[in-house]
Order: C-alpha cells, then structure tokens, then sequence
C-alpha cells in the first residue's frame, strides 16, 4: 500500500517525528559507559507511556523477525546495524551504538535512527562512517520532490556510501510510512535514477541509509531479530521520516531540542 497523506495527517506527523527525535535525542544523552541496554529499552517505554503515544515495535511480528518484537526501541552494538533487539549488555568505551525508534500518535507514525559512540573514545573510521550514513541521508532529502522518483532517491544515497567506500546491501532500506510503521514503496540504499515510484506530495518516507565497513552481507543472531556483519565489522545507520511537499521534502524527525 502507498498512502497519501492530508494536510491534517501531515501536521499529526510533525508531532510524532518531533516526539520521536526528543525521545532518542534523551536516550543519547542518559547512555553512557556502563548503561545496560534494558535501561534504555526501559526508558523508551516510559517516554512513550508519557507522551500518550504507542510503540510501533512491541507486537510487531514480521516474516523476516522471530516476533513479536516485544521492546520499544532497537538497540544495536557495533556489528549489529538492524533490528537490534535489547538484552543485558552494558556498554563499554567506544560502543558504536544504534538506536532505532518508531511510535504512533493520533493514528501516524514516525520512524528515526541515529549512531553515536559511548564514552570519550572516537576511534576515527567509526566517525567516519557515522558522518557517511549522515551525508547519505541529506544527500537522499535534497533529492527528494514532487519531480523526483525513488530511483533518483536511492541513487543519491547510494552515491555517497559508494564513493566514501562501503559495500552496500540491497535486502533493507526506507520505506513507505503514514497510518502504518512499514509501507510502500522500498526505498533501497542504491538505485538507478529515473526508475521507480514518481514521488508527489503527501507521500512519507523512512529514509535509512546503513553500511557495514567492509562486507554487504548480514547474519541473524540466535535471538531470531538481531541483524549483523557477516564479518563482525562495525556498522552504523541514520534515519529520518520526510513528507513530500511541493517545493521538496520536510524532515518530519527533527530534534526540539527538549530532553524528556
């Protein structure tokens, strides 16, 4: 299904992409050397209790998942770049952590992601490949618009992963967004331009350029959600929820600046 949203829709949206990115902009600033990440799941819950709004993952069962779900937030470690599911790990200086979060609000959902490093190390190809995925994202929004198609979307991020040296895996990518978490149209992280789904305003997308530093192929944990490198290399992931408007397209996912 691709869903075009209203005017009204798109303003309820405004509201959860800002209250999705206050709530992991929170969880960013509570995490720190030592933090479990059943902490962080448990805070997210309690964010979004707080906030009258409901989680997109706690009964999400998917063909690709052994669900449901059963937490609020993905939560992935160094290798593990999707679906990362929490479980009793504190994090060490220099983690390379993925928070992934979707909520509903008044009938829309907003999705986000972001990578960031715990503690004071910054090992340097792990900022490097946080800053990729980041320049990979605007890349992609600016190419967005009425005009555009989701070849040309896809080509923009994959552009930037490519030429800053990142294999990049076809199987996961954006997607469609609205009443529902996960729609169509797929908006993978590679493309051809001018190919695919013609772009027109009211339309939400999940942008979510990852790589993996030297391998395109993943494996699934034992937990039957958990996606990693085959390798066991770092990975790092950024997203955002946009609408298309008729000038472009505008972040939904943007930070308040207000910690919960």
């Amino acid at each position: 299904m691709i869903e075009i949203l209203n005017a009204a829709e798109i303003a309820k949206a405004r509201v959860t992409g800002a209250l999705v990115a206050d709530i992991l902009q929170t969880l960013k600033s509570r995490t720190a050397v030592g933090t479990n990440l059943l902490d962080i799941d448990r805070w997210t819950a309690e964010m979004i209790a707080g906030a009258g709004a409901e989680s997109c993952y706690v009964d999400y069962a998917p063909s690709f998942g052994r669900g449901p779900f059963g937490h609020y937030v993905c939560t992935g470690v160094n290798d593990a770049v999707l679906h990362g599911l929490p479980h009793d790990y504190a994090l060490a200086d220099g983690d390379l952590l993925t928070l992934d979060l979707a909520v509903v609000k008044d009938g829309i959902a907003a999705d986000a992601a972001i990578s960031f490093l715990v503690g004071g190390s910054q090992p340097v190809d792990s900022v490097a490949m946080i800053e990729a995925t980041e320049r990979a994202l605007a890349a992609g929004i600016a190419t967005a618009g009425p005009n555009a198609k989701i070849g040309d979307v896809s080509y923009a991020i994959g552009r930037v992963l490519t030429d800053a040296g990142y294999p990049i895996n076809r199987q996961f990518g954006g997607h469609g967004i609205g009443s529902t978490m996960h729609q169509d149209p797929h908006v993978p992280n590679m493309g051809r331009p001018g190919r695919g789904f013609k772009l027109r305003p009211g339309l939400m997308l999940a942008l979510e350029p990852w790589v993996m530093a030297d391998t395109a192929e993943l494996v699934t944990d034992d937990d039957g959600w958990t996606l990693r490198s085959a390798t066991g290399c770092r990975t790092a992931h950024t997203e955002h929820t946009v609408a298309i408007t008729a000038d472009g397209a505008e972040i939904m996912t943007l930070p308040t600046g207000r910690l919960l």
